[in-house]
């Protein structure tokens, strides 16, 4: 009998894609995946590194773990972010951990849990390395209507608060022809929207490619419906991409665009190497290729010695920016960074948090409002499934990454469809409306 692996993940799209290069590691391997943890001799958490939430739900899980294993055996394995970048205090604090294995040491997971397994050795590689790009790797999907590839891993910008770079290593990008090779062997099995994953995606290149260049070239593959992309980074966004989003029909009319912040002085400490005005002049060229593009954006409040005027820059810029949607969320500092070895984490918490529900607030305002004017409008939408709060339901999303859910009853359509809707109501992060028959 193979042994069951139960796994859970945490984080960003990028976990979720090293979840499915994982899943076919172990199967390739002679592991069987399972659903259900109670069955499971192996429990594995993907972990991100980024935000406190996540970091809190993993202490807990071990900590449920720890009472599991005076029932019964179980192998309890730490992957990803946390494991590349807490892999001193998970060894000193976690006995409960049998194997740490780090975002570019999957391949030798399943060789850690057989020894870990048969002889109750504990496992660790959390080495990174400068080549590794799993290209050779088919990941594990689930079926349905999207899918996620990565083009490239690793980041070079080394923003003082992100931990990126010392859990994912330095930049390196994949071939694009197994990229490409990739993306039409998903669109042969059907699915329909694929969203091509870096941390910073503007930086690929390979040989004479750039990203611009691959969007174009994945959004042509006959049977893909939609090509989405993130994340870019605002410093270096090149215009061919722009016109790409502009122009391509199949490459979706929205861009992810972090600013993190509306301060130059934060944003310096930071180390995002862009003012606010190169920011601005960035939407403002986006806006003038295509007034309908729409934006979203990531936003860190409280971030170190933040004043309470700096932070009105950030409001005002979200004011005059109006995005779609955001992110936002409190400062948490996080170990290793250059922030946390240069910085003082020195603003109070309950500003931190007063902070981010007055821009929670002035964002929902602005959502409201933008979809609101949506109302008596026909939108275009790529069916995905049933609505999250009712099984009666369709649920999907426009080009610009607005949420669409309308009633099934008398609708003629499937996941994996475009149809028109038309808009009868809106809240800040949904439309509702009606099937109209082609």
């Amino acid at each position: 009998m193979p042994y069951h692996v139960y796994m859970e993940t945490f984080g960003c799209q990028m976990n979720e894609y090293d979840t499915e290069l994982v899943r076919t590691l172990l199967k390739q391997s002679g592991f069987a995946i399972t659903q259900e943890q109670q069955r499971a001799d192996v429990v594995l958490l993907n972990t991100c590194a980024v935000r406190e939430h996540a970091h809190s739900r993993v202490y807990g899980h071990l900590a449920e773990f720890r009472a599991i294993k005076r029932q019964r055996p179980l192998v309890v394995g730490v992957l990803g972010c946390m494991a590349q970048n807490l892999k001193k205090e998970l060894l000193d604090t976690q006995p409960v951990i049998d194997v740490l294995v780090g975002p570019d040491a999957y391949r030798r997971l399943p060789e850690l849990l057989t020894q870990a397994l048969l002889h109750q050795e504990k496992g660790l590689a959390v080495d990174l390395s400068e080549y590794e790009t799993y290209e050779s790797i088919v990941p594990d999907r689930t079926p349905g209507v999207n899918a996620w590839i990565a083009v490239m891993r690793g980041c070079d910008n080394f923003c003082t608060f992100c931990v990126v770079p010392y859990t994912r290593g330095r930049e390196r990008s994949r071939d694009p022809h197994s990229i490409l090779d990739e993306a039409r062997s998903l669109a042969d099995q059907g699915y329909k929207q694929i969203t091509l994953l870096g941390q910073n995606v503007n930086s690929y290149r390979y040989e004479n490619w750039d990203f611009a260049k691959l969007l174009v070239a994945v959004a042509d593959i006959p049977g893909i419906s939609r090509v989405r992309f993130t994340s870019p980074h605002p410093k270096d966004f090149p215009p061919a991409l722009l016109e790409a989003v502009a122009w391509h029909p199949r490459i979706c009319r929205h861009i992810h665009l972090p600013v993190q912040a509306g301060s130059d002085r934060i944003l310096a400490l930071m180390g995002r190497q862009y003012t606010k005005r190169d920011y601005l002049t960035l939407v403002e060229d986006i806006r003038r290729r295509g007034a309908d593009i729409a934006l979203s954006t990531d936003i860190i409040c409280g971030f170190c010695s933040e004043t309470e005027e700096e932070f009105q820059e950030t409001y005002r810029l979200v004011e005059e920016v109006q995005f779609q949607s955001a992110f936002i969320f409190k400062y948490s500092e996080r170990k290793h960074t250059i922030a946390a070895r240069k910085y003082a984490d020195d603003v109070p918490d309950a500003v931190k948090t007063d902070r981010v529900m007055r821009l929670v607030e002035l964002q929902k305002s602005i959502a409201l409002a933008k979809n609101q004017t949506r109302i008596g409008q026909s939108v275009e939408v790529l069916v995905e499934g049933n609505a999250k709060k009712s099984d009666q339901q369709w649920m999907g999303h426009t080009e610009e990454n607005i949420t669409v859910v309308w009633e099934k009853h008398g609708t003629i359509c499937a996941p994996g469809d475009l149809v028109t809707i038309r808009v009868e109501d809106a809240s800040p992060s949904t439309l509702f409306g009606t099937w109209l028959p082609e």
